[in-house]
């Protein structure tokens, strides 16, 4: 989409001289059966509407024409154009639809729905996390892009024509543009619509910093244009040297992308210098390259600003090769790309839509097309508009509801989300509390489904309860653990059967455990038996060697000293010694995790440490008998 207005003569309204006008300016875009269905549409918006005038006093037909006049700058298909006529008809004529579908077709009367839904929502972008579910629930709620690309353009006509409102609600709408409808025009691609949007939003959001910034750029336009004329001839004199014939803009930066410059650098906009930029058009992919070493050649190119968005595209398609030079001592944003790479630049989207040049008409290629988060092409030659938007829905969307509170909050969801789930993504208290629940002011299941785009409201009883059967039902990872939690702790009916089998898992990994421990102690018993030794035990446990241990003995097993015994940390009674083929203790949860070695602690030593006693014994013998000869030297 352009952002040329269409301007209509605010003296003569008259419908056949807007129609006619209206085809002086897009008419060759459109073949002549075309251009009478477009007759047609008109005709039957002026006997729908005719007679209605706005609050500011103009007729109410100006601004469905003004909207067509935006979709056809993109060279929009005819259908889109009767769309931008109708698309809020219903607000005042709720019957028409049934005389536009039989008029015009299913697909436009399916336009004019949506885009009359889209137009009742109540927006609440309190957050950007909540602002990008909007944008993803707009996809979500329809079924053609052109509800979308309408829409766009009736926002944007809306932020050009806001004198006539109040200062609040320009300011909100200008809120509701900057937070959803701006980056939503980013995100298929459509920069120009983007950059327009942001600037008029900044225009009625912060007058005082549009004003001041459109006041210095003024300032400065002799001094700028003489600048950027300079830096233009160059490249044309260089390029032609090497026979590229290329097309050179020169433009200053939007002034919202100032306004965020001056917030990011805390500066004044009369500090920034980078303001400038010029675009060179070329023919191909090669000269491209060839042009970016050209500039790079008569400037000194600014360390880390050269991008290279041709070989990998960014998430909408957008494909350029984008690099920051110093020229005559000033930073110069330099972008380069083909005649194919701006339409896309220009249209996004849109641009599904743009014709190759000739008289045959084609719609261009599937890999010219700007497919949304997608870096790849398509494998059909040629693209139905069906499957394009299937695709593109599914890339913007993936497996998401998007659901409102009556208040306008969106909720995100995974899909087959049911109420219960909805109650707990507002708050834990509602989802405990829901008793039913109402979709587009319908009764519904509690458990049914959900579906993209709903108005959903809960109702609550203070004396309901979390039941099973809601356990059961839903799909978010909060609604389900606080359900779980209420209900172990509630409800002595419960059996918890993921529990059980986790459990069942747990000691059947804790019983190998717990043997091959047995098993061990078994052996070692069976060690010091053979070794013949005469052992006899106090009754006390030592843990991993140490006695001053607090120690419990099982009352399960009631271990016996001798017996294999096997140890672990409790919470509450210290170390709790089992016999090492205890059931009991091979059921315990996590027990590999919590197990000390301990052992019984010996009264006698075997036969092998009273050797090493009674050696020690004889040593110290004989220290006491040296120090008794120090002490009593004989006599001579």
């Amino acid at each position: 989409m352009k952002t040329e207005t269409f301007e209509t003569n605010t003296k003569e309204h008259n419908p056949e001289v807007l129609i006619n006008t209206f085809f002086k300016n897009f008419g060759d875009d459109f073949s002549p059966e075309e251009q009478e269905r477009i007759r047609e549409a008109w005709a039957l918006l002026i006997q729908k509407t005719g007679f209605l005038n706005r609050k500011c006093g103009l007729p109410y037909y100006l601004h469905p024409m003004r909207v067509a006049c935006i979709l056809a700058s993109s060279h929009i298909d005819a259908d889109a154009i009767i769309c931008g006529f109708f698309h809020n008809i219903l607000e005042v004529q709720p019957d028409a639809l049934e005389e536009i579908q039989a008029k015009f077709g299913k697909a436009v009367a399916a336009v004019c729905a949506d885009t009359a839904k889209i137009t009742a929502l109540k927006f609440n972008s309190n957050t950007l996390q909540q602002s990008d579910a909007i944008r993803k629930m707009l996809f979500a709620m329809v079924d053609d892009i052109r509800v979308i690309l309408v829409k766009l353009a009736d926002r944007l006509d809306r932020m050009r024509n806001l004198k006539a409102v109040s200062t609040e609600a320009q300011r909100a709408i200008a809120h509701e543009v900057i937070e959803i409808w701006a980056p939503l025009a980013g995100r298929l691609g459509m920069k120009d619509v983007k950059n327009e949007m942001e600037d008029l939003s900044l225009k009625y959001s912060n007058p005082e910093a549009f004003q001041q910034i459109k006041s210095i750029v003024a300032s400065k336009k002799d001094e700028r244009e003489e600048y950027l004329d300079r830096a233009v001839k160059k490249i044309y004199s260089s390029s032609e040297k090497l026979g590229v014939s290329v097309t050179i803009s020169s433009r200053a930066k939007h002034f919202y992308s100032i306004y965020q410059k001056m917030r990011k650098r805390n500066k004044e906009a009369g500090e920034l210098y980078d303001l400038l930029a010029l675009r060179i058009i070329c023919s191909t992919v090669n000269e491209c390259y060839t042009l970016i070493g050209i500039v790079h050649g008569l400037w000194k190119p600014l360390d880390g600003r050269f991008k290279d968005y041709i070989a990998m595209p960014k998430a909408n398609g957008y494909q350029s090769l984008h690099t920051t030079v110093l020229c005559e001592g000033r930073p110069l944003e330099i972008q380069i790309r083909t005649q194919e790479m701006h339409n896309v630049a220009e249209h996004g989207v849109a641009s599904h839509w743009l014709y190759k040049k000739g008289t045959n008409r084609d719609m261009v290629k599937a890999e010219d097309l700007s497919i949304i988060n997608q870096l790849r092409s398509l494998r059909d030659e040629h693209l139905e508009d069906d499957s394009f938007f299937a695709e593109l829905k599914n890339e913007l969307l993936g497996d998401r509801i998007y659901v409102f509170t009556p208040r306008g909050d969106v909720k995100e969801l995974p899909q087959g989300s049911c109420a219960i789930d909805f109650a707990y993504a507002i708050h834990s208290a509602i989802g405990e509390k829901i008793v039913g629940a109402k979709a587009d002011g319908k009764i519904i299941p509690l458990t049914a489904p959900l579906q993209n785009t709903q108005i959903v409201e809960v109702l609550t009883n203070p004396q309901a309860h979390p039941t099973q059967n809601q356990l059961k039902a839903v799909k978010t990872g909060k609604a389900h653990q606080k359900i779980h939690s209420w209900l172990a702790e509630n409800d002595p009916t419960f059996i918890d059967k993921e529990a059980l089998a986790k459990r069942e898992a747990e000691i059947q990994a804790n019983t190998l455990h717990s043997q091959a421990v047995a098993s061990q102690r078994a052996l070692e018993g069976k060690h010091r038996k053979t070794k013949k030794a005469e052992v006899s035990y106090t009754g006390k446990v030592l843990v991993e060697g140490e006695s001053n241990v607090f120690v419990t003995l099982a009352q399960c097993c009631k271990p016996v000293p001798g017996e294999p015994i096997m140890g672990y940390v409790s919470h509450k009674r210290g170390i709790m010694v089992h016999a090492a083929t205890c059931l009991t203790f091979q059921r315990i949860p996590n027990i590999e995790n919590r197990t000390v070695e301990v052992s019984w602690a010996f009264s006698k030593q075997n036969v092998f440490d009273r050797n090493v006693e009674k050696e020690q014994a004889i040593k110290e013998r004989a220290k006491e008998k040296a120090k008794e000869k120090t002490r009593f030297p004989k006599q001579r």
